[in-house]
């Protein structure tokens, strides 16, 4: 058994309580962009340090690969990924989280979904060894379409 203390658990505790307020509080089907929006505001009246679609420049050496947007970056410290899916979150939500802990070195993260009756949400810490992130970063980054004349 890991007896190691969860990083951040204070500040994820907040988190996980802004989120309950919001899904109490917002009606059911809307889309993921809402729940952030709604998020944001009570994480920020709860005093927390917040930027929503927080994005990071990704690159291989000196090649940008593209760009990530988190959905939330709280206190410089811990990635949130909201969701608004009627299904049970799985293995790809999850996968998506800890890409993003690689990417930001933040030690954990939260993955929120609105989308079910009840607030379904995940702590997720950043596993020891995060090798090889970069290759399965690629579906989550946006590239820009070239411009055609």
């Amino acid at each position: 058994m890991n007896n190691e203390p969860i990083p951040h658990q204070d500040l994820t505790y907040r988190i996980i309580g802004a989120a309950m307020k919001v899904h109490s509080n917002t009606p059911r089907g809307l889309r993921e962009k809402h729940y952030q929006r709604a998020l944001t505001a009570i994480m920020r009246e709860d005093g927390l340090l917040v930027e929503e679609e927080y994005h990071l420049e990704i690159y291989s050496e000196t090649v940008w690969l593209g760009r990530l947007y988190l959905d939330h970056w709280v206190n410089d410290c811990i990635v949130v990924e909201d969701k608004a899916v009627a299904r049970t979150m799985g293995d790809d939500e999850i996968a998506q989280v800890i890409t993003y802990l690689a990417a930001t070195q933040a030690p954990v993260g939260l993955l929120l979904n609105f989308g079910r009756s009840r607030l379904e949400y995940k702590r997720i810490l950043r596993p020891k060894a995060v090798q090889d992130w970069q290759g399965a970063i690629g579906k989550y980054l946006w590239i820009p379409k070239p411009h055609q004349p």
